[in-house]
């Protein structure tokens, strides 16, 4: 199985990043609703990912919830790491994921820009990006 690790809080791009990967064979979605959380949890399975997809801007589920942190701190964490994944940096904050690709890309780190911008990003821009990647991959 191949993994692509998703960096969302919105649950209806949740669906639609679900909906959008069903059809490429052997390729899961793992997704993380907060950065702390997914640092949390890197260290012992980003060698299983063949895409990481991060948002930037995060929101706590409810008014009793964790900070949930943002994107930039993953982005940090992975340009640590160097990780052999590409990254997709997929927010609609232009300022903030300009900071998170140039963490990255400093790094050496392989980083795409998708635009979370029109009502089908995920399916059409997002997607071809993560089917090339796959492609290239060797799966």
């Amino acid at each position: 199985m191949r993994w692509i690790f998703v960096l969302e809080d919105n649950g209806e791009r949740i669906e639609r990043f679900t909906r959008a990967i069903n059809h490429l064979p052997g390729v899961g979605l793992r997704v993380w609703r907060s950065a702390t959380e997914m640092i949390d949890a890197l260290p012992s399975c980003v060698s299983d990912a063949a895409v990481i997809s991060l948002d930037h801007d995060l929101y706590p589920a409810s008014d009793t919830s964790d900070d949930p942190g943002d994107g930039l701190m993953v982005a940090k964490r992975l340009a640590e790491w160097k990780p052999v994944a590409p990254i997709i940096v997929h927010t609609s904050n232009a300022t903030r994921g300009d900071w998170m690709v140039g963490e990255l890309e400093l790094a050496g780190c392989q980083v795409i820009r998708v635009g979370a911008i029109g009502h089908d990003w995920i399916e059409a821009d997002w997607l071809a990006v993560v089917e090339e990647l796959l492609q290239h991959e060797g799966g």
